[in-house]
Order: structure tokens, then C-alpha cells, then sequence
């Protein structure tokens, strides 16, 4: 059955409420607030009717309705508002008029700003991993005990670490065995790293002094390369919104932003039976997990689908989802015109 102008009208009202006021959403208020040129008896058998069709849902203790997963995804897919205040843009040009140094800081920085912006966790998730090959390490010794190796992939994704070795390692050391890496490692896939590197441990036991701890310095930031690039700000936002009030929700909120594989499934579309996933008319993709909205937006750096970025928004179900969205769609604008 489809939804009539009517039903349409009252389910955005109670979207627009809950994700105002946390609370759910009776007919007086409807009347009340939002104008509604209907009468409180018609507007609840609209209610009861979306319910019934599993657009809303009616909490134990209240007489009110608060939107379901299906409520919230019509609402994205056909009811979000198109455009984000001049002011605003203003705002998020000047920012990035001061060109980063490069793109993960960019994103890094757009994370922050969402994150400031929404009151919500914002994060990035990179290019995966399994279709990237190394391209090239670097190694700044910082003292005697301390170095900064960058890997670069061949898709210009970099990662830093910081070696802190417990005893002082000769400048020579670093060289012959960046050397031999970059030798013998490039074009390996990243997630081949670690393995490789176990097979040129005669060649570096040889060729370097200080083997033992050049060697687990490098293997500890292979397995860090090789893994998913998952990046979030402002998580403590979270415990900020009632939703996660409780603290064993909030422990699983938790976990939730330190499981890549998690996020790639998702982005892969690879929900589970209860998830609900929309896209909306600009593209940008939302899923629905339990308690749990994300929404994220891809950046394209290339023509490879495979080696593009995702800006995602983390937070309740119960969010400003027309301004997340029109958000994110211009900032990854903003990117691709800074670095595509």
C-alpha cells in the first residue's frame, strides 16, 4: 500500500519531532506544533496505519510513536531537505582554502569538523587494503632511539609510525634495511607484507647490526599497514545522547568503532537480516544497525572504485539526518575538487 500525501506529512512531522526531542510523538502534538490541517482523530488512524505498515513504532510506556528503520529510511529516500545554509558553506570553503598537506589530513580534518558540527562520531574509512600494493617506505631518524617510517601504497594512501627502539640504532642500520625493504617488498600487496618480511629475515640478519629490532619494529607496522584504515572523531559525543545512556550499550558502541571488518561489510552492503539500508537522492548511503544510524558518503580520489575513501556520520537512529547529509555531500565535494 502506498503511503498518501497525508500519512507523508504525518511521518515527517513525527521524524522532525523525535529527532528534536528524543521523545515520542502523540497526535496533539502534531496538531498542536507542526499545523497539521487534519483532525487529531484522522491523524491517529494515519498513525496506527503506518504503524501497522512498519513505518512507526509504539513504545511499551507511551501512548506516542517514534519512526522504525523503514520510517527513517522513506524519510531519507524521499523527505530530506536539498541544501545547507549559505553561512555554513561559507564556513566549510574557508576551511578548506587552506589546502592540507596531503589527503588523509584533509579527511582527518574533515572528521573533526563534522564531528564539531553534528555533536556526533565522525570517521573515515579508507581504501581497501586488499587492493593496494606498497610502493615505497621512508625512515626519518628522529634521535638514536627514535625514527618515523611513512608507507606509501600505490594508491598515495600513507601510514606513519613511530619506532621506539630500547637501544640506540646507527643511521646505517635504518638505511640498509629500508633499502632491502624497498627492494625486495615493492609492489607486494599489503596484506602480503608480514609474510614477506618473514622471508627476508636471512637476508636482513646479514646485511643489519641491529636485526632483532629493526625487524620487529617493521613487522608491527606491516600488520598495522595491512589492516582496515578506520579513523573516527569525536566518539565521546556518544555518551552525550540518551539513547546510550546505558553503559552496556555504550560498551558495544565502543566496540562497534574499532571493528573495520564491520564497517567495510556494511559499506559492502553485506547487512544483516534486521539492517536497513537507503540511498538517497544525492548518493550518500545509510545503514541502520539496531541503535545504530551510519551514514557515510564515498570520496571519489579515482577513476578505481577500489581506492576511494568513505566520510561517515556514527550516531542513534534519531538524528538530524538532513543536515548529516547535505554535510557530508559537500565536504567530499570539497575534497575531490582539492585532490582528483
Amino acid at each position: 500500500m502506498a503511503l498518501t500525501q497525508r500519512m507523508v506529512d504525518i511521518l515527517r512531522a513525527i521524524v522532525d519531532e523525535f529527532v528534536s526531542t528524543a521523545e515520542p510523538v502523540g497526535s496533539k502534538t502534531l496538531v498542536d506544533k507542526y499545523d497539521l490541517p487534519y483532525s487529531s482523530a484522522t491523524i491517529r488512524n494515519d498513525m496506527a496505519a503506518l504503524e501497522s505498515m512498519g513505518y512507526l513504532e509504539k513504545p511499551h510506556t507511551s501512548a506516542g510513536r517514534i519512526p522504525s528503520n523503514k520510517g527513517y529510511q522513506y524519510y531519507c529516500e524521499h523527505l530530506l531537505k536539498k541544501d545547507m545554509d549559505d553561512e555554513v558553506k561559507y564556513a566549510l570553503s574557508s576551511i578548506f582554502d587552506r589546502r592540507s598537506a596531503n589527503i588523509e589530513d584533509a579527511i582527518k580534518e574533515s572528521c573533526r569538523i563534522v564531528s564539531e558540527m553534528t555533536k556526533l562520531a565522525s570517521g573515515m574509512l579508507g581504501p581497501d587494503a586488499k587492493n593496494q600494493t606498497l610502493e615505497h617506505i621512508k625512515v626519518f631518524q628522529i634521535d638514536p632511539k627514535t625514527a618515523v617510517c611513512v608507507f606509501i601504497s600505490n594508491t598515495g594512501h600513507t601510514e606513519n609510525k613511530t619506532f621506539n627502539f630500547q637501544d640506540e640504532v646507527p643511521i646505517e642500520d635504518i638505511q640498509t634495511c629500508t633499502d632491502i625493504l624497498n627492494d625486495r617488498l615493492k609492489g607486494t600487496p599489503i596484506q602480503d607484507l608480514p609474510e614477506k618480511l618473514e622471508s627476508l629475515k636471512p637476508i636482513l640478519t646479514k646485511s643489519v647490526q641491529r636485526f632483532e629490532m629493526l625487524y620487529n619494529a617493521f613487522a608491527g607496522a606491516f600488520v598495522k599497514f595491512a589492516s582496515e584504515t578506520l579513523y573516527f572523531d569525536g566518539t565521546t559525543n556518544m555518551m552525550y545522547q540518551p539513547e546510550y545512556a546505558d553503559v552496556e550499550k555504550l560498551k558495544e558502541l565502543t566496540k562497534f568503532f574499532d571493528d573495520s571488518r564491520l564497517f567495510r561489510s556494511l559499506v559492502d552492503k553485506q547487512t544483516g537480516k534486521n539492517d536497513v539500508v537507503a540511498i538517497t537522492p544525492k548518493g550518500t548511503e545509510l545503514v541502520w544497525k539496531d541503535d545504530i544510524a551510519i551514514v557515510s558518503s564515498e570520496i571519489r580520489l579515482s577513476d578505481n572504485p577500489d581506492e576511494n575513501a568513505r566520510l561517515m556520520v556514527v550516531g542513534p537512529r534519531r538524528m538530524e539526518y538532513s543536515r548529516v547529509v547535505n554535510l557530508l555531500d559537500f565536504i567530499c565535494k570539497e575534497i575531490e575538487d582539492m585532490f582528483h
